[in-house]
């Protein structure tokens, strides 16, 4: 059991750790930048703690600074959130042996999903689908060749150690590939310090479909159903849905069972995500697993009725899973849409400044997970997320309805704001109909 609880994170998320603490009678520790002594949440954490200058590598990111806070304020467990430390082995590392309990997976199952060269093998060996390709930690030009062309094109080089849509790339032919393949490891090296990177088949009109799985400390793992993710712009994601319109009852079954599967053979003790590529016949193949809560959590809160950040502190606590597989629902849908602090007619450009005017919508089936207020300075140091909007209908048809109307009363002046781009997507044709893929966005709304 812990008492005291140190939010390891800023922005949205820290402020929904924050609840699930108080949900469940947990005191709270808040961390701050020099640039974040305005955030919100301070105002409502029992303690907080400055933890460096405005730059994420000597605050959010350095790991001396954030244990050194949990010494000084007396907390006993760490919380991560999403991005920053949520999946460095290192600082998981770091908490237990500074007698910290780590609320999220243990260091040695987020080393192996961590490289992902690595988790693809593990996850080959525990019998989850995957792409064909090949994985070596020296993948020189000769052999990618002779991989591409046993393949066919077009393939993907991927950096082992990549994340964010980082270290990726797409190659139609030979000479594409020769071209790509320095320039990979180059980046890769920079971005993460290794230059291993792996190549599989690309998938031309795939859809991302993720399963949200729960695992506890005492061997219990069950998957609370699928979101949709496809809709996304240079790999990162912009608008999630659960259910996804792709999937039905009995390929949710498979992509569960798979989930499960893939995530006792490590041991997984925490919530996690288990993402996949779906192809237009229905074939899925594991992407990588996310050893953390996602970003896009909510739409699957909201269909299933569970808290899943509660549920993750109370597994940590070592309480064995409150749910069984047969216990999870599936009721309605939901759609999460990241309003975030860019300009959509200028390619996505970020545009930090001073929100002059803040009225978040409200109404039945609406949710708003933000941190920010009138007057909010939104940094250029940090990600540009503002808030998540998340509305549940009785279908999906519902849902695009209640969605809109959320869209329109949401007002936000002073930073432009994507809110127009995903009032456009709501009236096409194809996202109505649900028919999309992960490159649609880039293909067709440009």
């Amino acid at each position: 059991m812990f008492k005291r609880v140190l939010i390891a994170n800023r922005g949205e998320i820290a402020l929904r750790i924050l609840r699930a603490c108080k949900l469940l009678g947990l005191e709270t520790v808040g961390v701050y930048s020099k640039a974040d002594t305005d955030a919100l949440h301070l105002n409502y954490v029992d303690h907080k703690v400055c933890v460096g200058p405005p730059a994420s590598g000597e605050s959010y990111l350095n790991i001396r600074n954030i244990i050194g806070a949990a010494e000084i304020s007396g907390a006993d467990a760490v919380h991560p959130g999403y991005g920053f430390l949520a999946e460095n082995e290192d600082f998981a590392r770091a908490c237990r042996e500074n007698d910290l309990v780590f609320i999220g997976p243990s260091p040695e199952a987020m080393a192996m999903m961590g490289n992902k060269a690595r988790a693809r093998e593990t996850m080959a060996a525990a019998g989850v689908p995957i792409l064909p390709g090949i994985t070596s930690q020296d993948l020189d030009e000769s052999t990618a060749l002779k991989v591409a062309d046993d393949l066919g094109f077009p393939v993907l080089i991927k950096a082992s150690l990549g994340g964010g849509g980082k270290g990726m790339r797409i190659v139609n032919d030979r000479q594409e590939l020769i071209k790509a393949l320095p320039l990979v490891k180059a980046e890769a090296r920079h971005a993460f310090g290794s230059e291993e990177i792996y190549l599989e088949k690309f998938l031309r009109r795939a859809r991302h479909v993720e399963i949200q799985v729960l695992g506890d400390l005492h061997g219990n793992v069950i998957h609370l159903n699928e979101r949709e993710c496809s809709i996304q712009r240079r790999n990162q994601k912009l608008v999630e849905e659960a259910p996804s319109p792709a999937v039905d009852a009995e390929l949710r079954k498979r992509m569960g069972e798979a989930a499960v599967k893939g995530a006792a053979s490590i041991g997984y003790g925490s919530a996690g995500t288990m993402e996949f590529l779906l192809d237009e016949e229905g074939n899925f193949y594991f992407m990588e697993f996310n050893a953390r809560i996602q970003v896009e959590h909510p739409v699957t809160e909201m269909v299933t009725g569970i808290d899943l950040v509660v549920e993750q502190i109370k597994n940590a606590m070592g309480e064995p899973m409150s749910l069984k597989q047969e216990d999870v629902p599936l009721k309605g849908h939901a759609i999460e849409c990241r309003i975030t602090a860019e300009d959509f007619p200028r390619d996505f450009l970020p545009t930090p400044g001073v929100i002059e005017k803040w009225v978040p919508p409200g109404g039945p089936h609406v949710r708003v997970d933000t941190h920010c207020y009138h007057g909010y300075v939104v940094s250029p140091n940090y990600d540009s997320l503002l808030a998540k909007l998340i509305v549940h209908g009785s279908d999906r048809a519902e849902a695009m309805r209640i969605m809109r109307q959320a869209l329109q009363e949401c007002v936000i002046e002073g930073v432009s704001t994507l809110i127009p781009f995903h009032l456009r997507l709501l009236a096409n044709p194809d996202f109505r109909a649900g028919s999309y893929h992960t490159r649609w966005v880039e293909q067709e709304m440009f």
